[in-house]
């Protein structure tokens, strides 16, 4: 068996045996250097970055990985184009910069170009198409800038009504006079990202430990309650860094969000053509917002998305509104042949952004800043908040240069993560050479072998084989039948998919040998 990256997949396997022994040596520990609390992504890339700097860290999570905001975004890997339109350069450039990492260093086998689609129509095509082509060529001047390759991520330009029906077949002729095609990246999906992430820190020797409550922090460690065993314990930590997201005020009140939720519909493909681009529709009334159709995995297509203010405790898992799915479709089939209509929405799917509260609490949430900071409490409890899923390798590395900045006896080394591939990255012009199926490729890049000679099985819905449930389980700490589901597969995103794939993942941890654990 060849080795991946100096290692094997069971040096950063996480699995419920893996869960209890590291339970029980942080019970005995006394004291580590970093607790870092929340399984989304921000909270895994801090534990990444810790971990790869020396430092002893452990993170908990009350739920699943990916179990709130990081699961539910638009998957893309932003390069900052909507950021300039808005004159945020600062941030846009980071967001360039972090998605060319992505894309050619950490995570090649995760992510994608995706081609997006502006269709031009009458009346005022021309100018629409000059003002919305200056800002593509503004943003490709980003790429060329932080030296994302043209073989990655192509130039845009204008293309013919007959190339743009061909891209997407559900356009409108009538009126349609051309479209300009730009590019972005995108994630084939966010849950597995944060997996990788989670994966690679325990590979580099963090605890990654999910089910396990913070029932109360400060400055120098935490209460966590074990939600499966019920245990009870206190952990001492050197520091202790708050990555909860629009969570975060339930662990530090001096925390200050305006969050916002994005909905997303879930409808067929094959409903647009089967088409695999973006189309890029945009919102009447706005120069810099748009709706996205966006192709996914299983054959669905995802359209998104809204920003609307969200007040109020913040529940565990979002949900659209009537209003939403109305706006959606209303916006999207304004371009489209054959409107969508209620029938053709398979599911929603909402997340929420931890958004910094402006200094004014009228101004939009669609106006507030994508920047993150890096917030310290009274008690001492470091809180990072804001920011999105593009950036979070750069929110990481801040906020342990945070952490290394409060203690002198921290040795001071520099982030290493700009380098340090995830688990299963490889050379996205050899992904071509790894011996199993393009789709376990796409899903598992490197460890795609490993996964595909596990033993067969039963099989979930839309073709996800048995040998990914079953490694869902061993390797990248599923314990529960929601937890393969909806989280690592994602079928749970479409009812019907879900019940379908129950007594197939079931099934996985009975061949894994594990008892799942109540939802």
């Amino acid at each position: 068996m060849t080795r991946i990256l100096g290692r094997t997949p069971q040096t950063s396997a996480l699995s419920a045996a893996r869960r209890a022994r590291e339970l029980d040596a942080l019970a005995a520990a006394g004291e580590v250097d970093v607790l870092v609390i929340g399984g989304g992504v921000t909270g895994t890339g801090i534990a990444l970055d810790a971990a790869a700097r020396g430092l002893r860290t452990v993170l908990v999570e009350r739920h699943d990985l990916a179990h709130g905001t990081s699961r539910f975004s638009s998957k893309l890997v932003h390069g900052g184009l909507r950021y300039l339109a808005s004159r945020q350069i600062g941030i846009a450039r980071e967001s360039a910069v972090e998605r060319h990492i992505l894309l050619t260093r950490t995570a090649p086998h995760l992510t994608r170009a995706l081609a997006q689609v502006v269709p031009l129509y009458d009346p005022g095509a021309l100018t629409k198409g000059a003002y919305i082509g200056f800002g593509y060529e503004l943003g490709d001047g980003l790429r060329r800038a932080v030296r994302t390759p043209g073989s990655v991520l192509h130039a845009p330009g204008v293309i013919s009504p007959e190339t743009a029906r061909r891209l997407a077949p559900a356009l409108r002729g009538e009126s349609l006079r051309g479209a300009v095609r730009g590019w972005d990246g995108q994630l084939v999906d966010d849950a597995r990202l944060v997996v990788a992430v989670a994966r690679t820190a325990a590979g580099h020797g963090a605890s990654i430990i999910t089910r396990v409550e913070a029932v109360s922090v400060d400055g120098h460690g935490a209460r966590l309650h074990d939600l499966v065993t019920g245990q009870t314990l206190g952990v001492q930590a050197r520091a202790v860094v708050n990555a909860t997201g629009v969570w975060a005020g339930e662990l530090d009140p001096d925390v200050r969000l305006r969050p916002s939720r994005g909905t997303h519909l879930i409808v067929s493909t094959e409903r647009l053509g089967g088409s695999d681009v973006s189309l890029t529709v945009p919102i009447p009334g706005s120069s810099s917002r748009f709706v996205f159709t966006l192709p996914a995995v299983h054959g669905r297509t995802y359209i998104g998305l809204t920003d609307v203010p969200v007040d109020g405790p913040m529940p565990d898992v979002a949900h659209a509104s009537a209003d939403e799915i109305d706006y959606l479709l209303g916006v999207v089939n304004t371009v489209l042949a054959s409107p969508l209509t209620r029938e053709d929405v398979l599911a929603t799917y909402a997340g929420m952004r931890p958004l910094l509260a402006a200094a004014h609490d009228d101004d939009e949430t669609s106006d507030l800043s994508r920047r993150h900071e890096i917030l310290e409490s009274a008690s001492g409890v470091l809180s990072v908040v804001g920011g999105k899923l593009t950036t979070y390798r750069r929110m990481a590395e801040d906020a342990v240069d945070a952490v290394i900045r409060r203690d002198p006896a921290f040795p001071s080394h520099p982030s290493p993560t700009r380098a340090l591939p995830l688990v299963g990255a490889w050379p996205r012009p050899r992904l071509g050479e790894i011996d199993a199926a393009p789709r376990l490729v796409r899903r598992y890049g490197a460890e795609a072998p490993y996964v595909a000679a596990l033993a067969d099985g039963p099989w979930a819905a839309l073709g996800v084989t048995a040998q990914e449930l079953e490694w869902g389980v061993r390797v990248e700490g599923a314990l529960s039948v929601d937890d393969l589901v909806d989280r690592r597969t994602r079928l749970g995103l479409v009812p019907a998919d879900r019940e379908a794939s129950m007594d197939a993942a079931a099934a996985a941890f009975a061949r894994a040998g594990v008892d799942p654990l109540e939802a």
